[in-house]
Order: structure tokens, then C-alpha cells, then sequence
């Protein structure tokens, strides 16, 4: 692909989502990539995103950040002030035209009032299983059922939805919503192959593994619901009948201290290698590459980009059957699918371990049948933006109009009279507030 900007019909595209570097996670992930590559060949982008402290937004693009409040205990991420005039200061200053929104919650009514203020059209991605997420947070079922709601009435106002698997599209049905649905895949950004041979030994040097013990890997949010307690429990089964092994486990999240502890608990503790958060793409890139094969027996995840990332490395996964991250995979061509349990894992695992030449076959599989780039999903979706601009210029888009749409109006309009009152009195700092009042009316 050329780095060159398309000579074509080149948009202003304002991407938006609750989190975003230094915040580390899949969605996150992506609007980085979607933002980087729009700015590279397309023409602008922007990111719109809450507020966080030591955030560097050293970027090629530019990125808003609005005022935001801590909610990390429940959820792990700062919540932004959607009413907040900071979240439209500068952004309705800029032409817009696609609004692309990567979350449904926070960041979807920021989008909406985004486009009350510029009547660019709204796209929304569904990524993950908010639903559980809402329920872990809400512990009381009838604030979950407005939350899920109100996440509905967000989703059903877009201009178009994009969901990331067809089992994104089942969930976001199950909780309601009726409308279009089109799938546009992720990808990842890791180029295809393998880092050196001399990285791998050093980082089985760093941390003392032994050349002849198969490695385990597992990447994400340490969250229980991402189903770390089956793959320890495979690993526990595993030990006990006489297998060594070494499982390295990166990234950070609320559950990460509680799975340590158990780790303790079921003794393998000095057979698992905790990382922490890893920030240098490179060096996770290494860890990938290091192990054997990447345990994923999550059946929250809508997408699984970690599964893309590690087949972009030549490693396969070991995935539940019939979840989300398991589409596009045949068992024991380029990934192993087990039943949601520790038992069938640890089966598969032991059938492997035997054989570590599968393992290699399998995770070269996966690399040549299952990879896709981040410039390749985004020029498959920029050539859907230009489409839905078009419509939107010759007033072809038919979206559904929700009961909150007047309060994003109202919220909308409050803003445009706050900037009236800022420009009429910085220009002329002596006006009365009669002055400005009739100045507003006009």
C-alpha cells in the first residue's frame, strides 16, 4: 500500500471513544490505528476522548480531550462529562465530515451533539459485550436494564451501524436493537512474520525459561470474565500429571491482583511470569513470538484482536468454541477450539505438548489464513465512508430518530448560544448584558 495521501475526495473524520492511550485496551487500539492511517492516506482525522491524567497526545493527528471524572474502581476507565463545553469548544470549530464513534455509551452522546453542531453523519462500532460490562458495574438490575437501554437508544440512533463479528451483531440483538447491521473486521498492527531469534532468547533468557519447556501466552485486561481461571485450572491439571510448562501473562486490569493470588493457591505460581501492562508494540510483539501457543478461552470478547495479533506472529490460539474470537477458525488447522471449561483445555493442551510440531503448523496456519492488517480494514472502511458522505450530501441517509434526539438538540443549542455570548463579549468587552441579550435574539 502506498503511504502517499489518496488523491481522491479526502475527509475530515472525527473519531471518538471513552478510552484511549495511556489507557491500553482493544478499542483503544484501534481508533489509534484508525486515526493513524486516515491521517497518512486519506486526509484528517481527530480523535475526541476524555480527559486523562499524563495523557501525551504526541501524535500525527490531533486529539480533543474533554473534561472527565474517575470511575476506574467500577470500570477501570475516567468517565467523560458529555454536557461538558469543553467537549465542543474547538471540535465544532473544525469541518466534519464522518463522525465515527467507537463506543456506545459516553462518547456516543458527545457524537451526537457533535453532529447536531455540523450535520456530518454518525457511525457507530460495536466492539464489546457491553451488557456484562453494564451488569458488573450496575449491580442492580434495574439501573442495568436503563443502562442497556440507554446503550440501545444510542446504537439505534446512527446513521449506520458497524459491528466487528457476526456474534458482535447477535449480542447487540439480544439486547434489542432491530436496526441494519454491516460487519467491518478489525485488524491489527503488527506486521506478518516473526521478530529475530535473538529477541526470543533474550526475553526466555530474562526470565529463565528453559529451552525445552512449552510457553504459554496470554494477552488482555485481567478481568476473571476474559475466563483466566480456565486456562489456570487447564494449567494446575496439566502440572499435576507431570507437565512443565511456563505461562506468561501481560497486561494489567481490577482482577490482576486476585489472579495472582490464585495462582498461589493452586501452586503453579512459579511456573506463571506476570508483565504488567506492556506499552512497546515491539516488545509484546517478542512476546507473542515467544511462546508456543496464545490461551484465549474468553466468550466476552466481540472480535478478539489479540487472536489476529498472535496469528501475525505465527502463533495459534486455543479459543472456545462457538465464541466471538473463534469465527474464521477450523480445529487443528490454524487454532484449537475446546468446550467452555478447564477440563477440555487442559485435554488439548496435554494432546500438544506431546507434539510441539503441531503447535508450530497450527500457528503458521493462522498466519497465512486468518491475519488482516489495520491498513487494509481501514481502506475497506474509508471506501464505506465516502459512500455514506455522498448519501449524506444528497440527503439519502434514512436513520431513526430516538427519544433523546431533542435533548442532543437542546444541548446543542446551549452551546451555540454559550459561543455567542463568548464571541459578542470578547469583541466588544464594554457591551451590557442588554446589549448582548438582544445581540443573541437576533
Amino acid at each position: 500500500m502506498s503511504n502517499e495521501k489518496n488523491e481522491g475526495t479526502r475527509l475530515n473524520v472525527c473519531l471518538l471513544n471513552d478510552s484511549f492511550p495511556p489507557v491500553i485496551d482493544g478499542v483503544a487500539n484501534t481508533v489509534l490505528n484508525y486515526a493513524t492511517i486516515l491521517q497518512k492516506k486519506y486526509g484528517n482525522s481527530f480523535v475526541v476522548t476524555p480527559e486523562y491524567k499524563g495523557a501525551v497526545d504526541n501524535y500525527p493527528f490531533q486529539v480533543y480531550r474533554y473534561a472527565s471524572s474517575g470511575i476506574t474502581k467500577s470500570w477501570g476507565y475516567r468517565a467523560g462529562v458529555p454536557f461538558s463545553p469543553s467537549a465542543y469548544e474547538e471540535i465544532a470549530q473544525d469541518r466534519i465530515d464522518i463522525i465515527h464513534c467507537h463506543c456506545p455509551m459516553v462518547s456516543a452522546m458527545v457524537a451526537r451533539t457533535i453532529r447536531e453542531l455540523t450535520g456530518a453523519p454518525m457511525i457507530m462500532t460495536y466492539h464489546t459485550k457491553f451488557d456484562i460490562e453494564i451488569r458488573k458495574a450496575l449491580k442492580l438490575e434495574m439501573l442495568a436494564k436503563v443502562g442497556i437501554r440507554t446503550l440501545v437508544e444510542n446504537m439505534e440512533a446512527a446513521d449506520e451501524v458497524w459491528v466487528v463479528s457476526d456474534g458482535a451483531g447477535k449480542n447487540l440483538r439480544g439486547m434489542g436493537y432491530q436496526g441494519r447491521l454491516r460487519v467491518m473486521e478489525n485488524g491489527v498492527d503488527f506486521p506478518r512474520g516473526r521478530v529475530t531469534p535473538a529477541a526470543v532468547a533474550e526475553l526466555k533468557g530474562k526470565h529463565a525459561i528453559p529451552a525445552d519447556v512449552p510457553v504459554f501466552l496470554f494477552v488482555g485486561r485481567m478481568n476473571w470474565y476474559k475466563g483466566v481461571r480456565i486456562s489456570l485450572d487447564a494449567l494446575r491439571m496439566l502440572r499435576q500429571n507431570g507437565q512443565d510448562f511456563r505461562m506468561i501473562l501481560v497486561g494489567d486490569g481490577l482482577d490482576a491482583s486476585e489472579i495472582r493470588q490464585y495462582t498461589k493457591e493452586i501452586g503453579i505460581d512459579d511456573r506463571c511470569i506476570f508483565t504488567g501492562a506492556i506499552r512497546d508494540r515491539e516488545l509484546l510483539r517478542a512476546y507473542f513470538c515467544t511462546a508456543n501457543l496464545f490461551l484465549f478461552p474468553s466468550t466476552y470478547d466481540t472480535n478478539g484482536i489479540v487472536v489476529r495479533e498472535a496469528a501475525a506472529c505465527g502463533l495459534g490460539s486455543v479459543l472456545i468454541r462457538g465464541s466471538c474470537a473463534a469465527e474464521g477458525i477450523a480445529d487443528g488447522q490454524n487454532g484449537i477450539l475446546i468446550a467452555e471449561n478447564a477440563e477440555s483445555m487442559y485435554r488439548a493442551l496435554q494432546s500438544v505438548c506431546r507434539k510441539p510440531e503441531v503447535m508450530s503448523a497450527i500457528g503458521q496456519h493462522a498466519m497465512d489464513e486468518i491475519y488482516i492488517s489495520w491498513e487494509d480494514a481501514v481502506d475497506h472502511a474509508y471506501q464505506r465512508y465516502l459512500q455514506i458522505y455522498e448519501w449524506a450530501k444528497g440527503k439519502n441517509l434514512h436513520r431513526s430518530f430516538t427519544p433523546q434526539d431533542e435533548m442532543w438538540k437542546a444541548v446543542a443549542q446551549m452551546y451555540r448560544q454559550s459561543r455567542k455570548v463568548y464571541e459578542i463579549s470578547h469583541r466588544k468587552p464594554s457591551l451590557s448584558r442588554k446589549t448582548v441579550h438582544k445581540k443573541l435574539k437576533k
